[in-house]
């Protein structure tokens, strides 16, 4: 005789974190765009490239489609 088997659960995916990309204006005129992968919202988007730049003249954070 057969055993029946437990249908597995469905796995749950979590939704994809969001992209930003962050435009950079330095205090000497020099800027830069970076690619922010690691933060859950924007808010965070800009704290994470505040801390690792320091000081800067302009920040602009967007997501990224």
């Amino acid at each position: 005789m057969q055993q029946q088997r437990k249908a597995a659960a469905p796995r749950r995916r979590s939704a994809p974190r969001p992209e930003y990309t962050a435009a950079v204006r330095y205090l000497d005129g020099r800027r830069e765009l970076f690619r922010v992968r690691n933060a859950d919202d924007m808010a965070d988007a800009r704290a994470l490239v505040l801390s690792e730049l320091g000081d800067v003249r302009s920040l602009v954070i967007a997501l990224r489609h």
